[in-house]
């Protein structure tokens, strides 16, 4: 009868597989400080996604610069007016006389010279009144407004005998006067218009020879008015009809010494800018009426006559609902979407003992994410607020069935559903409030932070990270006791049943 050696126990070794998965379990179980850890980890992980959505929304904007471009470089740009002005080019000739010799000290004779001048004046008063439609221009998916302006433009100058300034002893050999008007593309005029000047009826040339471009650069029209007699106070009168095509903006320069504007239009959005803010305003669904009153007191003729000036009043035929800002301001609150919706995944954890996989909240995230990304594609086929209800039906339905597999209740996944939607309903009053964007941000963020202190004053946050490390130990030393008392068993029994003789 041989017998056996039981000595020597060795308690078995757990495998690496088994052990990893006992820190998993671990991890997800009783550690919710982990937890914890990786959900903020995974937070900032979906900001890369969220990075390029938004540069997809910034590439989708610059196409519509884009069209804007060579739309305005087909028809006409923003148009800028300036003027009317008076000018007046003169030579004046100096007689021969005795003069000093600042090199040699000696006194000569000057031989005669004949120099060039030119002066400029400003109008009296200036009235423009007019109308403008705007119209949509498409190119695909994107559109382009531009507006049809019908003005009328009437004043008059009030120029002074002693208008053109002469040193003592020159002579004025001849004078030639013009009235000066700018346009800053001239491809929107639309017609050649009558003008009045005096009672007699005139029409804009193009520039001739540089002798005003000193006074008003770029792109101009002018009126010459012929030989002007010095010495003689002149009352000018003028006006004309001006019908003007432009793109997005129409800009005035308020050069008279007295200024009354007034323009209306059927575009019910304008945005008024500039120097000069209109005196008087109305605005309503059917369009818009404006009247600017400036004087000279109010301006800076010579930064009113540079080229590419601030020192005008402004009228901006904008989109009230730009879809790719309003989407990138949406995406500034996609960080913030996430971290509320997995928030509350982990107080439901913690609360209800019922834990989520780190996976299960990637995928959540994610579908989160995709939101602001269908946001942008509908709202280039439809409007902003049907695109929008459409994207977060359907990112909420996705979210909420999903959910209800995974805690194996339909009524927390509508629980879920019902917080998400009054998410992105604060966040569609958000995007249309623009001034007070940051107040209702803000609000949302306080009555959040508020909930969360409210739901949790009275959970025993220790008690939750220790529960698992507790039992941990007890279970381990009763499983090695259990190994220990069988091996004993095992020594004390014969080795095999009994034998007969």
């Amino acid at each position: 009868m041989k017998s056996q050696n039981f000595d020597e126990y060795e308690e078995p070794r757990e495998e690496p597989r088994e052990r990893g998965k006992g820190f998993i379990r671990h991890w997800r179980s009783s550690s919710p400080v982990w937890k914890l850890i990786g959900v903020l980890l995974l937070s900032q992980f979906l900001l890369i996604p969220l990075g390029m959505i938004r540069s997809q929304i910034d590439e989708r904007g610059d196409y519509q610069q884009q069209v804007t471009n060579e739309i305005a470089d087909e028809v006409a740009e923003a148009q800028t007016i300036t003027g009317p002005l008076l000018a007046i080019h003169y030579r004046i000739k100096t007689p021969e006389k005795r003069c000093h010799d600042k090199e040699t000290g000696k006194i000569v004779i000057c031989p005669e010279q004949i120099r060039a001048q030119t002066v400029f004046m400003p109008a009296k008063t200036l009235a423009i009144k007019g109308q403008s439609k705007v119209e949509a221009r498409y190119r695909g998916i994107y559109q382009v407004r531009l507006f049809h302006l019908d003005l009328d433009v009437d004043g008059f100058f009030e120029a002074f005998a002693n208008i053109l300034p002469v040193p003592d002893g020159d002579k004025i050999i001849d004078a030639n006067a013009a009235i000066l008007f700018g346009l800053s593309d001239l491809r929107g005029m639309n017609i050649d218009p009558d003008v009045r000047v005096d009672g007699r009826t005139m029409h804009f040339t193009t520039p001739k020879g540089d002798r005003f471009s000193k006074i008003l650069p770029g792109n101009r029209l002018e009126i010459d008015l012929g030989t002007w007699t010095p010495g003689k106070e002149r009352k000018i009168e003028f006006s004309f009809p001006l019908k003007l095509t432009g793109t997005t903006a129409l800009s005035i320069a308020p050069t008279a010494e007295n200024n009354v504007i007034q323009l209306a239009s059927d575009w019910p959005h304008p945005n008024f800018r500039g120097r000069f803010l209109p005196r008087e305003r109305q605005i309503n669904n059917q369009g818009f009426s404006a009247k600017w009153e400036i004087s000279q007191l109010a301006r800076n003729l010579n930064n009113t006559l540079r080229e590419h000036s601030d020192e005008v009043l402004r009228v901006a035929f904008i989109d009230p609902i730009n879809v790719y800002l309003q989407s990138e301001r949406a995406v500034k609150y996609g960080s913030l979407f996430i971290m509320l919706t997995f928030g509350a995944f982990f107080l439901g954890e913690i609360l209800r003992r019922r834990p989520m996989h780190i996976v299960q909240y990637m995928l959540v995230g994610l579908a989160l994410a995709i939101f602001f990304l269908l946001l942008v594609a509908l709202s280039e086929q439809f409007s902003f607020a049907q695109a929008y209800l459409v994207a977060s039906f359907g990112c909420i339905g996705l979210i909420v069935f999903y959910l209800a597999a995974v805690l194996g209740s339909w009524r927390m996944g509508g629980a879920f559903g019902i917080g998400l939607a009054s998410l992105y309903g604060m966040l569609y009053v958000i995007l249309q409030l623009e001034d007070k964007a940051l107040l209702m941000g803000s609000l949302l963020l306080f009555v959040a932070l508020s909930a969360a202190m409210l739901i949790t004053r009275k959970l025993d946050w220790y008690g939750l990270t220790q529960a698992g490390k507790k039992n941990a130990p007890e279970e381990r030393f009763r499983d090695r006791q259990a190994r220990e008392s069988a091996a004993t068993q095992v020594a004390r029994e014969p080795s095999g049943s009994s034998t007969g003789e």
